[in-house]
């Protein structure tokens, strides 16, 4: 299981500190959630903040496109070139041309589903994509309950993407923390996001470590 570490749970006061040790912790990826209190009912951080979180991470980045007006927020970020840009399914009209538009500039792009969204809308566009992330709560602030639910739907994907030969991982984002990890892994992810559960620890490594399972 890889892990990627969200930053909407770190201490902004002293961010790049808290993201250097995540790192040395063995993060796999930094999780960034870009959201525009339009999308959703919370509005975080901003270019200049993420460029500075870049610069300050030694993985990959791993940004959440949380916003309307998808393509105006992925133009901000398409200079630090960032591992993933994944932008919600909901949102995007024209879903293909956005996936196309994000590749075309040498970033690996995904599709984001909502808790209630059916996995039954990536189906004509799931071979485009390299990367699904789930949620697993209703997105917009850190610190919520796994919904079990979602467990169905990455198993759904799992087989969507195995039965069909799909080179596209499964990320699953919400109320992930040590005691559901192990249904998160059966059920068939490939990357999980964990905030709340690995900043408000004493012992980042510890944290990180019992979820790559």
């Amino acid at each position: 299981m890889y892990v990627a570490p969200s930053i909407l749970s770190a201490n902004f006061g002293n961010l790049s500190s808290d993201i250097t040790k995540v790192c040395e912790a063995g993060a796999d990826l930094l999780h960034i959630d870009v959201m525009d209190g339009h999308f959703v009912p919370n509005l975080t951080i901003g270019p200049s903040v993420v460029k500075a979180a870049a610069k300050a991470s030694s993985v990959p980045l791993d940004i959440h496109l949380m916003v309307k007006n998808v393509k105006f927020f992925v133009d901000l970020f398409l200079d630090i070139k960032p591992k993933f840009i994944t932008f919600h399914i909901e949102e995007e009209k024209h879903p293909l041309r956005m996936i196309e538009y994000i590749r075309d500039h040498g970033i690996s792009p995904g599709i984001v589903l909502n808790p209630h969204t059916p996995v039954s809308m990536l189906e004509h566009i799931i071979h485009s994509v390299d990367i699904v992330l789930l949620m697993s709560v209703n997105p917009g602030f850190g610190g919520q309950k796994f919904m079990p639910l979602v467990l169905k739907k990455i198993s759904t994907l799992r087989d969507m993407i195995d039965k069909n030969n799909i080179k596209c991982m499964i990320e699953v984002d919400g109320g992930i923390n040590g005691l559901n990890i192990a249904d998160i892994e059966i059920a068939g992810a490939d990357i999980v996001v964990a905030g709340n559960y690995i900043f408000s620890s004493n012992d980042y490594k510890t944290s990180i470590n019992s979820l790559k399972i």
